[in-house]
């Protein structure tokens, strides 16, 4: 099994926007039981992502809470480099 950040950048080579919620969702099965897997730590790991140019900020949105929920994807670029640095 790759280490949960690595998963997080390949689940953007597979799938469209998307938010930490439905990564955290997608990812669930496998990684449920990591530590590292709240939704605090996969926010700063795609904020980390984003700040190095790997996905990108698309669109933004409130959820039933009131709290601001950003939307982010890989474009056709980044998910070569995400591809060739990391395999399935």
């Amino acid at each position: 099994m790759m280490p949960l950040n690595y998963a997080i950048l390949k689940y953007f080579t597979k799938h469209g926007s998307s938010s930490v919620y439905e990564v955290m969702e997608s990812l669930k099965k496998d990684y449920k039981n990591f530590k590292s897997f709240n939704k605090n730590s996969i926010i700063n790991a795609l904020m980390t992502a984003e700040a190095n140019g790997l996905i990108e900020e698309v669109n933004s949105d409130l959820d039933e809470n009131g709290n601001l929920v950003l939307y982010y994807e890989a474009n056709k670029e980044s998910k070569d480099i995400i591809n060739s640095f990391i395999k399935d």
